[in-house]
């Protein structure tokens, strides 16, 4: 007693193929735990310095004499002028880095953008306040580094 099988049956004993993915590109691996955390890092230190920074250009804006000023420097604008562009560079900063925290493309571009600005600024700042403008500039270095390296992994 012999059991015929047509070509379309298969026994129990043979191996199934698995059904092929529905896209056959390559899957990329899921993001570490350190990218996605340095992405989120850099994204509240943009609203955390975003903040001080335009904290910062209120109190350049309301009491002008708070800023020692030092004369023969390259750029020389008195405080207000000062406030002003901290103040507008900070809550732009802010926006971004919330932008940067929900994954946005544009978020991560204007990020790092800002982050450039924000250096420059805060170089340019030095002689009003150098211990402030050295921290500002260290942290917007990290952001750039967290947004160019790890940027994409926070929408994985």
């Amino acid at each position: 007693m012999t059991e015929e099988t047509t070509p379309n049956e298969r026994t129990t004993w043979q191996a199934e193929e698995p059904p092929p993915p529905s896209n056959w590109q390559a899957q990329e691996p899921p993001p570490s735990g350190w990218a996605t955390g340095f992405i989120m890092f850099a994204g509240v230190m943009m609203i955390m310095v975003g903040s001080f920074q335009a904290f910062a250009g209120l109190v350049g804006i309301f009491e002008n004499e708070f800023y020692v000023t030092t004369p023969d420097y390259l750029l020389q604008f008195d405080a207000t002028t000062w406030g002003w562009i901290h103040l507008v560079l900070g809550l732009v900063v802010v926006l971004a880095g919330f932008a940067v925290l929900n994954g946005r493309v544009w978020g991560r571009t204007v990020g790092v953008i800002l982050a450039v600005l924000s250096a420059c600024a805060n170089f340019a700042f030095l002689p009003y306040s150098p211990f402030w403008s050295t921290l500002i500039i260290a942290v917007d270095v990290f952001v750039i580094w967290a947004l160019t390296v790890h940027g994409r992994d926070i929408t994985r």
